[in-house]
């Protein structure tokens, strides 16, 4: 099990999985903090880092290094732990965290130098110029497979995803590396990207209109199709971008929507290189057009909703037919009336060891015919052949008239679909009061309808979906992302969250050992917390 923790408002970068790729936040004016005083705290902080790392020896640190599969719970590098005392704080036995700590924020150090020097190098530039788009993944515990619907879902950013460190390139070309997969991916952004539902391979249109197919980097096919997303909506991209991009080590195709991060990202960085002032709304406009058109997947918006729109501890809802969105605040402390005690909760992401991106799936475009097809049979028995066949635009009444004229497996996608709207709205309310008891077994059922009705899943994820249900002090637990490979969620108890973390992992090595062991131990289960939205930070 691992430790995550991610760039917000009022907190570093917490390095998580081995991955040195990360950059230390220091919004401290978000702290309320005026001018001098932020001033006198970032010293503060950087005089700390400094001389803890000189306090450590180098042989020891390097050992750290390379034994850091379980980074500890508690290293959130909050500001506000500077701010509480006015002298530095000590390392010590007396609190056997603090060496943690502070280990932390030395590598906090290292991995913010590092990521701005790479890019520096490749693009000739000074380490402060460079920016950073911070993206994060998203979890949804309720709304499963309704947002190409139209369906009412809901969703949090968590404090893990990735960066894209990057400078404006001073002219229309696009120079892009990968932490994670080798090759250099160049193009132009003033060349016209061709759409792959136009019935062509993905491309760029040169000046005698003929189509350049480039099969290598293909994981720069998310920057392409940024490009592609403003180019249709009439934006004249001037700038291109110099950049290096870094997902969290083991999480590309978990499930998290890592590829919608992607797209938030390049996005994000196009737009800042270009002077664009581009809202969040928009953004998840174009972020479909990335994926929907350029791509050719036929997922809805709740990914990019949730990278764009999050707000740390509250869980945004969304209508998917509507676009209109709310955040709903969560009581952190609920109370048991049984004995008093209070409760909180943090997040597993248990990886199942199953790889497969979504662009080469083809179970997830057909289950989103099926729906379509549903919808279609049950507007024509009511009455209404010209409507739009999306799920969202039956009536529940009609559903329920006519639901029988339906096949069994369109009968299965609908009453999905209506039995999770359900779901969602009583979630909302379960959220807002602090009942996370109801909230977990809200999800679970989500969990068994999406097995059972959406028919997603397959043995490995389910046993690993049923090992997070016997797992101590879990609330509730479904699949995270479409459901065909990638990781499955839970919320649990806070304080028996490393203890549940550590039973997944033992009862996963039983009952898949196979694909168990292709998993690194510190990606097996993660223990993370819900973050804020994606933004661009530096420069």
């Amino acid at each position: 099990m691992g430790e995550c923790s991610w760039p917000s408002e009022a907190e570093g970068f917490g390095v998580c999985n081995l991955n040195l790729l990360g950059v230390l936040d220091l919004y401290i004016a978000s702290v309320n903090q005026i001018t001098q005083d932020s001033n006198r705290c970032k010293l503060k902080l950087q005089l700390w880092v400094y001389s803890s790392l000189a306090e450590l020896e180098l042989a020891k640190l390097e050992n750290r290094l390379a034994s850091m599969a379980n980074v500890r719970e508690g290293h959130r590098l909050s500001l506000q732990l500077v701010m509480e005392e006015e002298k530095e704080p000590a390392v010590g036995a007396q609190d056997q965290d603090q060496e943690g700590r502070t280990q932390n924020l030395v590598l906090v150090a290292i991995a913010l130098n590092d990521l701005r020097e790479v890019v520096a190098g490749i693009s000739g530039r000074s380490p402060e110029e460079v920016r950073v788009v911070v993206s994060p993944y998203r979890i949804c515990p309720l709304g499963a497979h309704v947002d190409h619907q139209g369906g009412a879902v809901s969703a949090m950013a968590i404090k893990l995803g990735l960066l894209l460190a990057f400078v404006p390139s001073g002219n229309p070309e696009v120079v892009l590396r990968s932490a994670q997969f080798e090759g250099e991916l160049r193009f132009r952004v003033d060349e016209t990207q061709r759409p792959k539902k136009s019935g062509k391979e993905n491309g760029t249109v040169d000046t005698n209109g003929s189509v350049k197919v480039e099969e290598e980097c293909g994981w720069g096919r998310y920057a392409k199709g940024a490009v592609y997303a403003l180019q249709s909506k009439g934006n004249i991209l001037k700038q291109g971008i110099i950049g290096l991009i870094s997902g969290s080590m083991g999480l590309d195709s978990s499930g998290l929507s890592s590829s919608a991060a992607v797209g938030v990202a390049y996005l994000l960085a196009l737009e800042n290189a270009n002077n664009m002032s581009v809202s969040p709304t928009e953004n998840i406009e174009y972020d479909r057009l990335i994926e929907n058109e350029y791509l050719g997947l036929s997922n809805g918006i709740l990914d990019q909703s949730a990278i764009l729109l999050s707000r740390q501890g509250c869980l945004t809802f969304m209508d998917c037919k509507t676009k209109e969105h709310r955040f709903i605040s969560h009581q952190k402390l609920q109370v048991d009336h049984t004995n008093g005690v209070h409760k909180s909760y943090k997040i597993l992401l248990a990886s199942s060891g199953l790889k497969q991106a979504l662009t080469s799936n083809i179970g997830y475009n057909r289950r989103v015919a099926e729906c379509r097809e549903a919808a279609r049979v049950l507007l024509n028995a009511s009455g209404q052949p010209d409507v739009d066949p999306f799920l969202s635009n039956v009536e529940q009444e009609a559903y329920e008239a006519h639901k029988e004229k339906l096949e069994p497996v369109l009968a299965r996608r609908a009453k999905h679909y209506f039995s999770e709207n359900m779901r969602v709205m009583k979630g909302l309310q379960a959220w807002a009061s602090g009942r996370l008891d109801e909230f977990g077994r809200l999800i679970t059922a989500s969990g068994r309808s999406s097995i059972e009705n959406y028919e997603c899943g397959c043995k490995p994820l389910i046993d690993l979906y049923e090992a997070l249900l016997r797992a101590p002090g879990v609330y509730g637990a479904r699949f995270s992302g479409a459901g065909f490979r990638g990781c499955c969620l839970a919320f649990v108890d806070a304080d028996h969250a490393s203890e549940a973390a550590s039973f997944v992992k033992t009862e996963y090595s039983k009952l898949q050992p196979e694909l168990a062991s292709k998993i690194a131990p510190e990606a097996a289960v993660l223990i993370c917390e819900s973050g804020d939205g994606a933004r661009v930070i530096g420069g």
